[in-house]
């Protein structure tokens, strides 16, 4: 059985981004084990589960019942209960990563860890599968390749959290929330991973966000493959992201 790696802050991950591709990935007989700064169970952010302090957007940004449920299913994973720390990270015995996202200011120690980022660089050393979707593109383009001294991702096309996303999110409730939406206000995702691309077309924006994706209309969702590397957008990318992922893995398996 194959064992997907998919790191998390102690708080404020996106249960989304963390639970649908859990779930979709188990369900075809993939393995997971999961790891905090710490070793401690995670929690992800509490306003996406809930929808509490959203207001009259509540509808519009909290994650969607599917993606609820299958969180609270995760809750009470074994593996999802008793995580590893960073520091006990051993990349040769996962066969890819999952990076997933989240804009809760918890999760600045997931995106900025080191010792994380050295991990991911030997994912991609190692050509192995490595997935990162909205935020989680920040861990990626931030890990350094020992080669070139620049970001791993430097050759590759990439998508992220698009700008316009990011920022409709803040303007939307700026008034009750102040900086809530911008994890790092004075910037965006979609600024920082095209600053560390060889080429700023190689920032694939995709299909115009309207909808979220589910296993019945995967047309609403994008992820972006090069070689062993995917990454998605937004909540929204989340099935059509856990199945490319799955077709890569298959294709390893060939």
């Amino acid at each position: 059985m194959q064992k997907i790696l998919m790191p998390l802050p102690a708080y404020g991950s996106d249960p989304t981004e963390v639970a649908i591709p859990w779930k979709i990935l188990t369900e075809m007989g993939i393995d997971f084990a999961f790891a905090t700064p710490h070793g401690k169970k995670a929690a992800a952010d509490e306003r996406m589960v809930t929808g509490k302090g959203l207001g009259i957007w509540k509808s519009l940004l909290q994650a969607r019942q599917d993606a609820v449920t299958a969180y609270h299913e995760l809750e009470v994973n074994k593996d999802f209960c008793h995580p590893i720390q960073y520091d006990q990270i051993d990349p040769s015995e996962f066969a890819a990563i999952i990076l997933p996202g989240g804009h809760d200011k918890g999760v600045k120690e997931y995106l900025e860890s080191k010792i994380l980022q050295r991990h991911v660089t030997d994912f991609f050393v190692a050509q192995k599968p490595v997935a990162a979707i909205c935020h989680g593109v920040l861990v990626a383009a931030r890990s350094i390749h020992p080669a070139t001294g620049r970001s791993v991702l430097e050759d590759y096309k990439s998508t992220a959290l698009l700008k316009t996303q990011e920022l409709a999110a803040y303007n939307l409730t700026r008034l009750w929330l102040d900086d809530y939406y911008l994890t790092y206000p004075g910037t965006t995702v979609e600024e920082e991973v095209s600053a560390g691309l060889s080429k700023k077309e190689h920032f694939i924006k995709g299909p115009t966000p309207l909808h979220r994706d589910t296993m019945e209309h995967l047309s609403r969702g994008f992820a972006l493959r090069d070689r062993n590397y995917i990454s998605a957008r937004w909540p929204g990318d989340a099935y059509t992201f856990a199945l490319a992922l799955n077709g890569l893995l298959k294709q390893r398996r060939l």
